[in-house]
């Protein structure tokens, strides 16, 4: 898959607008099964390190570096590989590898959206090393895993090996019926912004609600809440929160959907430019919290393509509000854009060659 991309920010940083196009999202994604199905080996090659180099345009996201740009994720996304088998009425797996850790919802790479919410970093955990155990029974699951804290600092980056499977995590999932889900999950995370492991730690909590109908015209919804507290041993430093709900619905050829954030982020201390920030990150590099509230919308067409090749033209609108929370701030984030909202626009393409999984990250039960 690969999504070409031309996106307009009015304004942007020290109001200057930004038109830039891109290859966004371009993986590769294979999977290989053995033993009747009880072995199963998943991998996912991501090569955003040489299309997003300098960072997806993309207002009020941030993370690893990067502030307002979307950051390329690594060459090796996703590398997984485990058993799943069934002891009387309990379905069970146990997984291992560089992945997807069992906390919070979705990666918006499989949602409505091209571009990502702000919330990335509160309501998803991703490329790390994990060990993840799954039990399944009736219609509840939970899951739990033990994972490295260091977050990528680049493309090519690896888990540190001093710090293999120091953070936690567990979600716990219950689907009354079929198509709508309730999720709970918590984490711990050990120094992510410092890959030494002197940084701050983090405690995570995430819960979503999810209904899917891909036969449906409702298609699609996703109500969640997350919060990120950020700990100096026990002392709590910093805390952000996010609550956000999107929606897809079909009309014939047509998809629309809509999304609604708020989403509380830190203000780091930038360099070089104003789409960058320093790293390692330490507690004296932030300097204010902003809430974002942002409304997106979007239109795409059921697009052209035979067989397994699909393009699917799009057009998607962002309106964005941020506001510093504390006061005074050495930070506003009005007088770095030099207005109190920004609209974006998006245009492109989705494409498609083959089959993609539809979720990523439930290990052994949704696979």
């Amino acid at each position: 898959m690969a999504t070409a991309v031309y996106s307009n920010v009015n304004p942007g940083a020290l109001r200057q607008r930004i038109s830039e196009g891109y290859l966004t999202q371009p993986m590769v994604v294979a999977a290989a099964r053995g033993m009747d199905g009880h072995v199963l080996a998943l991998v996912t090659l991501n090569a955003e390190g040489a299309t997003l180099d300098r960072g997806e345009i993309n207002p009020g996201v941030y993370g690893e570096g990067y502030v307002d740009r979307r950051h390329p994720h690594t060459w090796l996304h996703e590398a997984m590989a485990g058993v799943r088998n069934r002891t009387g009425p309990v379905r069970w797996a146990l997984f291992g590898g560089k992945g997807f850790v069992p906390y919070g919802s979705d990666d918006p790479m499989v949602r409505p959206f091209v571009k990502y919410p702000v919330n990335h970093h509160h309501a998803q955990i991703l490329e790390r090393a994990l060990l993840t155990a799954t039990l399944q029974w009736r219609s509840g699951s939970l899951e739990a895993a033990r994972f490295n804290g260091d977050e990528p600092e680049g493309p090519s980056d690896w888990p540190d090996n001093a710090r293999l499977f120091d953070s936690w995590a567990a979600r716990a999932t219950v689907t009354p019926r079929q198509g709508l889900e309730l999720s709970a999950s918590a984490a711990g995370v050990q120094s992510p912004e410092f890959a030494r492991g002197d940084g701050l730690d983090q405690k995570k909590r995430a819960a979503a609600v999810r209904f899917a109908a891909p036969n449906g015209r409702l298609r699609y919804w996703l109500v969640e809440v997350a919060s990120t507290r950020e700990y100096s041993g026990a002392r709590q430093a910093f805390s952000f929160a996010s609550a956000l709900a999107e929606a897809e619905g079909v009309v014939g050829n047509v998809t629309l959907a809509a999304r609604v954030e708020r989403t509380t982020r830190p203000e780091e201390e930038r360099v070089r430019s104003f789409y960058r920030t320093i790293r390692p990150l330490l507690d004296f590099n932030i300097l204010g919290r902003t809430r974002w509230t942002t409304l997106t919308a979007s239109v795409s067409h059921r697009g052209w393509g035979r067989g397994p090749v699909v393009g699917r033209p799009f057009v998607e609108v962002g309106y964005h509000v941020p506001r510093a929370t504390l006061r005074p701030t050495p930070l506003d984030p009005v007088e770095v854009f030099g207005a109190n909202h920004i609209w974006s626009l998006s245009f492109g393409v989705r494409m498609q060659a083959g089959h993609m999984r539809s979720r990523f990250g439930r290990y052994g039960l949704d696979s």
